[in-house]
């Protein structure tokens, strides 16, 4: 369920904006034309929190690893287990991306492996 305060046209607009960046470079000059550096990076730090505590990893260890507070933590875990689903979403469709490029690298290890041997 999306929050119906955060709906209206500029928001509308900011977010077709980006569903039109297509690349990562395009995603960094854009970003760092709208936000802050600041800005960027607490995002950035709330989508590894979420990411870390998918995989079980200790409030404190986050902390240290993140530098995000223990009150940062526990809105990204209220929002991870109870909010919208976003975070839920992106980490899936990222793990999926992941699998993918992992499986495409071991092809392309596999192929040069058989063409070195077929070299000999």
């Amino acid at each position: 369920m999306i929050d119906e305060r955060l709906k209206d046209e500029a928001t509308d607009y900011l977010f077709e904006a980006i569903l039109l960046l297509e690349t990562k470079e395009e995603c960094y000059r854009f970003f760092q034309d709208l936000a802050t550096v600041a800005e960027i990076k607490a995002l950035a730090q709330r989508l590894e929190v979420a990411r870390m505590l998918e995989e079980n990893v200790t409030y404190s260890r986050i902390e240290e690893l993140t530098g995000a507070s223990s009150a940062t933590i526990s809105r990204v875990k209220r929002c991870l287990y109870y909010g919208a689903d976003g975070y839920k979403t992106i980490l899936a469709k990222m793990a999926q991306k992941k699998k993918r490029e992992e499986s495409k690298d071991k092809e392309s290890n596999n192929e040069e492996n058989n063409n070195e041997e077929s070299n000999r």
